[in-house]
């Protein structure tokens, strides 16, 4: 092997070629490098995008699924408002009912103890679909529970609380259904600012 034949170089390939021209010439170098920033300045705008169409496709979903839960949880309560003058009618039939007479006489003690049975049994069914009573009696007054039809003076209860229920409150899941409408005491002494839980 002579020394021409080791000192020869191979052949540039056409890429290699086009490289060199590419980097011998800046001001064909310029428009290429601009061009890649652009592309990539497209590409992170793309993504942005894609990661906002995402969040509010997740954000439209939760909404959905949301409403959806709150019409099945709340579906009744139209219903259950009508029903509730049922509940009332009970217990204003078995208020009427005096307990000497009940004792005295086995067909009224029949018929309230079946008028009491229906209350409890509707009670029972309201329970189950999320409606619940308000405890209003001995409570203190809840602006967003009660409403306060008059205010009685009694000295021996604190301030604001509640002394006298005319009609039952109630509420869905954690919904107010309707308010209990109460009698307020007044003329006793201040309360501290603890509020007292009024619901079942």
């Amino acid at each position: 092997m002579t020394q021409d034949q080791t000192s020869e170089q191979p052949a540039a390939t056409p890429e290699q070629a086009a490289a060199e021209a590419k980097s011998a010439s800046p001001e064909t170098a310029a428009p290429a490098t601009d061009r890649v920033a652009e592309l990539e300045a497209e590409l992170a705008k793309l993504k942005n995008d894609v990661l906002y169409a995402r969040a509010d496709t997740e954000n439209t979903r939760r909404r959905l699924e949301q409403q959806a839960e709150d019409r099945g949880k709340y579906a009744v309560a139209n219903f259950a408002k009508d029903v509730l003058a049922v509940a009332d009618n009970l217990r204003r039939a078995l208020d009427a009912v005096p307990q000497a007479a009940a004792e005295a006489d086995e067909a009224v003690k029949a018929l309230a103890i079946g008028v009491e049975m229906t209350e409890r049994e509707l009670l029972a069914t309201f329970e189950r679909y999320g409606i619940k009573p308000i405890i209003a009696q001995g409570a203190r007054f809840d602006p967003n529970l009660h409403q306060a039809m008059m205010e009685v003076e009694d000295p021996s209860q604190l301030e604001g609380t509640v002394v006298m229920v005319m009609q039952a409150g109630y509420t869905l899941q954690d919904r107010l259904l309707r308010p209990a409408l109460v009698g307020v005491a007044k003329g006793g002494p201040k309360a501290s600012g603890a509020n007292v839980d009024t619901t079942a």
